[in-house]
């Protein structure tokens, strides 16, 4: 179990994933000297992992949820397949082991290209079922909501850590191979320092600062924290799968991405049309949330409920 220090420093994490510890440490009344040992201490017993993202509207790629159905004995091997994919993120087992979800990065100008993981799925042995479901509007997640809604920081610490607000991206940034070099350095380590970042991009120290300072600021990349929710007590996780009318859409995912239970949801194409995933600390937690919470969502018409059984991807391209 975490102390109340570990669990104040995943939510700054989860704030702010490059943070300096002094400013975590001055928020929690301890020093940074013990920030940093137990931000070691979660990395290296617990796995947790700071990664930088990029938003995928801003290089012109587009976020696609897809469930894809197998034969049981297959789906390990399918998923660890998957999960080798650069295009995903998020590679789950679910269903009781009768599916794989996973996210999907597809670029837009490229019409089903041979190479992506979309056209080549459905041509899988074993695959008895492929839906692709493109995310249209994200209301909680990714690089506009912070995962802020628990841990033990209050509202004012909150906005202690907080970084600048980023501004929305609107078509597609043209990325240097420096930039590129930069972006896969950051999803290797969130949390690299500007020395190693130089070495990575052939840029001094002082360039990669302001350049990673620019596509922060322009809502390029964004920081997201890989942790077990066991960690923080949640062990029973599942994707909903809502059917909401389509007037109530809005609504409806405003009220869900406040539910301290929800750590991502989207509306999406398909016939249902908003995704969440949640986490709970028990099935019985579950269950008294979908039967409580989801059930008031306005225009709620379906429901489906898919039990995720094993993460083998998490944000991170470093498979667990």
């Amino acid at each position: 179990m975490l102390d109340a220090v570990e669990r104040g420093l995943l939510q700054a994490l989860q704030i702010d994933g490059r943070v300096a510890f002094s400013l975590v440490g001055a928020v929690l009344g301890v020093s940074d000297q013990t920030v940093a040992r137990r931000y070691a201490r979660l990395r290296n017993e617990a796995g947790v992992r700071v990664t930088g993202a990029v938003w995928p509207e801003a290089v012109g790629r587009q976020l696609w949820l897809v469930r894809v159905r197998c034969v049981p004995e297959a789906v390990a091997g399918l998923a660890r397949a998957l999960a080798k994919q650069a295009e995903t993120s998020w590679v789950q087992i679910a269903s009781g082991g009768a599916e794989v979800l996973c996210m999907v990065q597809a670029v837009t100008d490229t019409p089903a290209a041979e190479s992506t993981v979309l056209s080549r799925l459905p041509r899988t042995p074993r695959v008895t079922g492929v839906s692709a479901h493109r995310a249209l509007h994200l209301f909680f997640g990714g690089s506009e909501s912070p995962l802020t809604k628990n841990g033990p920081l209050t509202a004012e610490q909150c906005a202690q850590l907080s970084p600048p607000a980023a501004k929305r991206v609107i078509g597609p940034v043209e990325l240097s191979t420096e930039d590129n070099a930069l972006l896969e350095a950051l999803a290797l380590d969130g949390r690299a320092g500007f020395r190693s970042l130089a070495t990575a991009t052939g840029w001094s120290q002082t360039i990669v600062r302001r350049r990673l300072a620019e596509l922060r600021s322009g809502g390029v990349v964004y920081f997201d924290v890989d942790v077990d929710p066991a960690l923080l007590g949640s062990r029973t996780s599942a994707g909903l799968w809502l059917t909401v009318a389509p007037g109530e859409l809005a609504a409806a995912g405003a009220a869900l991405a406040e539910h301290p239970q929800v750590s991502f949801a989207a509306a999406t194409t398909g016939v249902s049309n908003l995704y969440a995933s949640v986490q709970c600390p028990t099935g019985t937690a579950l269950y008294e949330y979908l039967t409580g919470s989801v059930a008031a969502l306005p225009g709620l018409l379906s429901v489906e409920t898919a039990p995720s059984m094993r993460v083998v991807k998490g944000a991170s391209p470093i498979v667990g």
